[in-house]
């Protein structure tokens, strides 16, 4: 069985300089699940689970699924360049009542498909909880290959992937070689109505923080087969999609949020606030589009 179908929603962490601001994380969640997403992604890439402390990250575990409350999956990011650390938090997240967890490849280290197959392997027998391997080496400098996903499928606790790859080779070779073996998630917005068309059940959304009845719309129409709608909807949501990586995620879509009134805060540092003259074509993409006035 499927952890999500349709849209599972890339959170963002709402910040103060004291820590997590769980009264806006609050209102995300809300807005998220209200405006129709089918799962939340907790300490995910967007989420900015590089710059917090251990602690921090099981108190934003510990809240998010308290506050869903059962409404959706809660898929929490675990993973890590360190093997052990990643089956620690991975345990963690399983304790704090994750419905699965996303583990993305290990980075910097840059190991070998073996490697991979080996972290993956040791993350997946200490737990009980579906897993969502996770293929951006945009970010990580490491592809997973798609015959190490399709071996790695064969483990009973992996069950997806998120593929986030940018070669649209990669992204059809992973398709093919993934069918009936793991479920495909897009890590790309603007590549949904694409891989949903080859098989793929859904996407990781960052757009979604913004406009998740949007992004649901998307994936409902390519369920129903209605390619030309999903199509339609994806170009004209595409400018966002573009805004919205205009720097570094998550940069711009805290500061998206940030005009639909929930403040997620600044960035950690190394990564810093959006760009003046950047904020302002943010605002204007989001006017023309009528998400803000």
């Amino acid at each position: 069985m499927s952890i999500f179908k349709g849209v599972g929603v890339a959170l963002v962490t709402p910040m103060t300089e004291d820590g997590i601001a769980f009264d806006e994380y609050g209102k995300l969640l809300d807005h998220v699940i209200e405006g129709g997403a089918d799962a939340v992604i907790v300490g995910g890439t967007t989420g900015e689970p590089s710059t917090m402390t251990e602690e921090e990250r099981v108190a934003m575990f510990r809240y998010a699924v308290k506050k869903v409350d059962h409404r959706v999956p809660v898929i929490i990011g675990t993973g890590s360049n360190n093997t052990a650390n990643a089956v620690k938090m991975s345990r963690i997240a399983e304790a704090e009542g994750a419905d699965g967890l996303l583990v993305v490849t290990p980075y910097y280290n840059k190991c070998t498909q073996g490697g991979l197959i080996a972290h993956y392997t040791a993350i997946a027998d200490a737990v009980n909880v579906p897993i969502v391997l996770y293929n951006v080496p945009t970010r990580t400098g490491l592809r997973i290959a798609p015959a190490t996903a399709a071996k790695l499928s064969e483990h009973k606790n992996i069950v997806a992937i998120k593929d986030a790859s940018e070669n649209i080779d990669d992204l059809l070779a992973m398709c093919q070689a993934c069918a009936g073996k793991l479920d495909i998630y897009s890590g790309n917005d603007s590549y949904t109505v694409f891989l949903m068309a080859l098989g793929a059940i859904g996407v990781i959304s960052v757009v979604a923080n913004v406009v998740p009845g949007e992004m649901k719309k998307i994936t409902d129409a390519c369920f129903a087969g209605k390619y030309d709608e999903a199509r339609a909807m994806s170009f004209r949501l595409d400018p966002l999609a573009k805004a919205l990586f205009m720097e570094v995620n998550p940069i711009p879509t805290k500061k998206a949020l940030e005009y639909i009134g929930i403040h997620a805060g600044k960035p950690r540092l190394p990564l810093t606030e959006m760009e003046p003259a950047h904020a302002e074509q943010l605002r204007k993409v989001m006017t023309d589009l009528g998400i803000i006035k």
